[in-house]
């Protein structure tokens, strides 16, 4: 009988400490941008309503401990191996998961994915009110339902069967012409196209970063590498009218392992936002020592512009780095020219950066 008791207890005690850990989130720090709110986003996963692993609900609870703002579940119309089980119902996992969403202040958009062979390959709506009338087998038919329903729709993992199924196709551009088509999944959980970046900078398409979660999240101690791939999206305000708008102006950036992929604007007002650099606080002879705070996830690499020293700063994530230069100019700011080696405005193309030292 004791241990029965002593088991039992065991058992809620466990189930105590279950219950806390679900509700304790690891905030992803990348500050807010003049004019815009920074939202980690995840816009492409799965349930058990097509070939995910979890209940719908499950995808909130990962979003939530891992600091996400915003999420879309996809799971595929036409692919459902777990039919015998659940019937077809589109729209029935936004549903399940829309009240623990608002519980913990997670938007969560209804979304669909779209899948052909490859190609045409596979695409994301978004921002849909009703899933069923996609369900057709006319491939057109399904992106003019979408567009009736003003969603976002965009390429999902392009390269996922090679690059040569992966090409740019006669389907994208008649989608693109239509204006059916407005971004492409330049990351897909660990894999980067760059194929995929190249058209979206060729074809002016927004950049996107997403999971293509199946199984239950396995995430654990976050790293600047070892993270869920995401979207950082910048919004007037955290709201799904917001988000829409964002996505539709292009105004994104992609997290990936330990780089950030988007177009210059945004990558510029990124950086200058999570890197801060202070006067200097001691002078020695023509050297001044100065501190450099980096306010995001990422461990920034800079590599020189020209002639100089340091010719590397590696600027470790949430922390501070001790910068040691050439005295500048008296009361003159110095501006240092770098390139951010992991903040890609195009394959292979740095962010050209200049780390400004106010006067002391």
């Amino acid at each position: 009988m004791k241990r029965r008791v002593v088991f039992t207890i065991g058992l809620v005690l466990l189930s105590g400490l279950a219950t806390a850990a679900a509700q304790v989130r690891q905030e992803i720090q990348f500050p807010d941008v003049p004019g815009y709110e920074t939202l980690k986003c995840d816009f492409h996963m799965h349930t058990v309503f097509s070939d995910g692993l979890v209940w719908p609900d499950v995808r909130v609870y990962e979003a939530w401990r891992e600091g996400l703002d915003v999420i879309a579940i996809t799971d595929h119309i036409e692919y459902q191996p777990h039919q015998q089980d659940l019937p077809t119902k589109h729209n029935r996992p936004h549903e399940l998961a829309a009240n623990p969403a608002r519980e913990r202040d997670i938007l969560l958009i209804k979304g669909a994915e779209v899948t052909r062979d490859t190609p045409p390959g596979h695409h994301n709506a978004i921002f849909l009110s009703d899933i069923d009338p996609l369900d057709t087998d006319d491939f057109y038919a399904v992106f003019e339902q979408a567009q009736r329903q003003q969603a976002f729709v965009f390429w999902n993992h392009p390269g996922w069967k090679g690059p040569e199924l992966g090409r740019w196709g006669e389907h994208q551009t008649t989608l693109l012409a239509r204006k059916q088509l407005h971004g492409i999944e330049v990351c897909n959980a660990n894999d980067y196209y760059a194929q995929a970046h190249q058209y979206a900078v060729e074809k002016n398409l927004v950049m996107l970063g997403d999971s293509d979660i199946h199984h239950p999240s396995r995430e654990g101690e976050r790293t600047a590498r070892n993270h869920r791939t995401l979207t950082l999206v910048f919004a007037k305000e955290k709201t799904i009218d917001a988000i829409r708008e964002a996505l539709f102006a292009g105004r994104t950036a992609v997290w990936y392992q330990n780089q950030l992929i988007g177009r210059e604007p945004e990558l510029a007002a990124m950086f200058t936002a999570a890197v801060q650099v202070e006067p200097p606080h001691h002078r020695a002879g023509d050297t001044v020592w100065v501190k450099v705070e980096n306010r995001c996830e990422l461990d920034i690499e800079l590599e020189r512009i020209g002639p100089g020293r340091p010719a590397r700063i590696h600027l470790p994530a949430r922390a501070c780095y001790l910068l040691r230069i050439k005295a500048p100019a008296k009361e003159q700011p110095e501006g240092l020219s770098y390139r951010a080696l992991n903040f890609l405005i195009g394959p292979d193309q740095p962010l050209p950066v200049r780390l400004v030292i106010p006067p002391p």
